[in-house]
């Protein structure tokens, strides 16, 4: 596979108009698969008047038709899965069955998107005056920014296409240079399966000179992003300063509270999972765990096994459990929280270094007896570090659960329903997995509390962000 990514504008893929671009990377080989086109200003320009005209035609499709074609597109990519998740697997490194389900989870996206822009509707309230009432319609926001990342490179652009789209709005999109294909392969089969061409565009280019252009253009209505809190909270002062609203889905740095009252072996094969799926570059992935003293030994000792049996390898190969990092700024950071570690007293027991010298894979790693203030327990890792702290009071590890800036996925198991109801209660965090793992599926919203976001995905109320409502006094 080697290609160009090219920008898509009203319907048409192009390079961008000063010929600059950049190597797309296989993350395990480092080899380039192709280049990614970059857009100038004056593609940037071009690209929001064509939005805006994207808007006026798309919001003129009545809501049943918009449903009909959001779910044809969704049958599209379904029908194309083995091909999009190739593309996936090359460019972001996750295995073959990852990308897969990654697929089938944005089509359902798409689907729900469609399904819920059905039911739009206005509604009448009886006025106070005699022959009088008041109508509240409802309006798509406008034309929407879409800021998307790399480690779900298609499911988190679904999200936002499916909301947006779904709504009446006209969306641009801005994915990640580092994984370009797979939101392409979507915006393909929405424009195949009949959204307004002008309605969706797709550009690359340098995110914060992209990014202070939409925001400041008059056309922009919307702003949405899913990344960390660092840029989250920069664009969101930047759509603050021109009143623009935003919706962020910003990082995480999941606690997990393993209680005394669990097999610890079956709590380990569970959470194992978890942690290494997407070489734990995931937002919601548990990345804390705290275990009760009474099983700590046989829930480590699980965890250890586990981890230096995990098949690591290329994507493509249909044995690998485990994929490489998504490039070499994650393995640089990864390294970067393990030397830390090591140097304030933890032991690594099981992985701790990257693996070959091709590609950026690094071993799934099991570490103890970190000190309070190693970097790994306040930045989220986003790798495969499973730091494991015992506790034995619970309030005193509630507050160190609670401790941080991020609020976005939490996780408890336990068979005592009453302290799975305590620590539900307890947790300040918008997504608590019980038992389970997480996965965002398109009938339930997600969205995080304190630094980890602004608004929810997804759910009934889906569309919600990219509305407004207009208040109509009929005498």
């Amino acid at each position: 596979m080697n290609r160009d990514f090219q920008l898509l504008i009203n319907g048409n893929s192009r390079a961008g108009s000063t010929g600059q671009s950049e190597p797309v990377v296989n993350p395990a080989t480092g080899e380039s698969i192709g280049r990614v086109a970059y857009a100038s200003p004056e593609d940037l320009s071009e690209t929001v008047e064509t939005a805006a005209r994207g808007l006026r035609e798309w919001q003129a499709v009545p809501p049943w038709e918009r449903g009909r074609i959001l779910k044809r597109a969704a049958d599209l990519l379904r029908a194309d899965i083995e091909a999009a998740a190739l593309t996936m697997s090359l460019e972001q490194g996750k295995p073959l069955a990852e990308a897969r389900d990654e697929v089938e989870r944005s089509a359902d996206f798409l689907e729900w998107g469609g399904e819920q822009a059905r039911r739009i509707s206005n509604r009448i309230v009886p006025s106070r005056v005699a022959g009088s009432r008041i109508e509240i319609q409802t309006h798509p926001i406008g034309v929407v920014a879409a800021f998307t990342p790399w480690n779900f490179p298609m499911a988190l652009a679904a999200k936002k296409f499916a909301g947006a789209l779904g709504a009446g709005c006209s969306i641009i999109c801005k994915p990640s240079q580092e994984t370009p294909g797979s939101v392409l392969v979507m915006a393909k089969a929405l424009l195949e399966a009949g959204v307004t061409p002008s309605a969706l565009a797709v550009i690359f280019g340098h995110a914060a000179a992209v990014s202070k252009h939409l925001i400041a253009a008059r056309e922009v209505a919307k702003i949405t992003f899913t990344g960390s809190i660092a840029i989250g909270k920069r664009l969101a002062a930047a759509a603050g300063a021109v009143m623009k609203p935003v919706t962020m889905e910003l990082g995480g740095h999941a606690p997990v509270i393993v209680c005394g009252d669990v097999d610890p072996e079956q709590a380990a094969d569970m959470l194992v999972r978890a942690k290494f799926t997407n070489a734990g570059q995931i937002c919601l992935c548990p990345s804390r765990f705290f275990v009760e003293e009474g099983v700590r030994e046989r829930f480590t000792a699980r965890f250890i096994e586990h981890a230096k049996a995990w098949r690591v390898g290329s994507g493509t190969d249909p044995a690998t459990q485990m994929g490489p990092l998504a490039n070499a700024r994650r393995l640089e950071a990864v390294a970067r929280l393990v030397d830390d570690a090591r140097a304030r007293g933890a032991a690594v027991l099981a992985g701790g270094q990257r693996i070959g010298n091709r590609g950026f894979f690094y071993a799934p790693t099991v570490i103890v007896d970190l000190p309070d203030d190693a970097a790994m327990l306040h930045e989220e890792p986003f790798g495969p570090l499973a730091p494991i702290i015992p506790f034995s009071n619970e309030k005193s590890m509630l507050e160190k659960a609670n401790g941080l800036e991020f609020g976005l996925a939490s996780y408890i198991v336990t068979n005592d329903v009453h302290r799975q109801q305590r620590l539900a209660d307890a947790l300040e965090y918008g997504v608590v997995g019980v038992n389970g793992p997480l996965t965002h599926r398109p009938e339930a919203p997600l969205g995080g509390w304190k630094e980890s976001g602004i608004d929810t995905e997804g759910g009934i109320e889906i569309l919600d962000p990219y509305h407004r409502t207009k208040h109509v006094s009929l005498h």
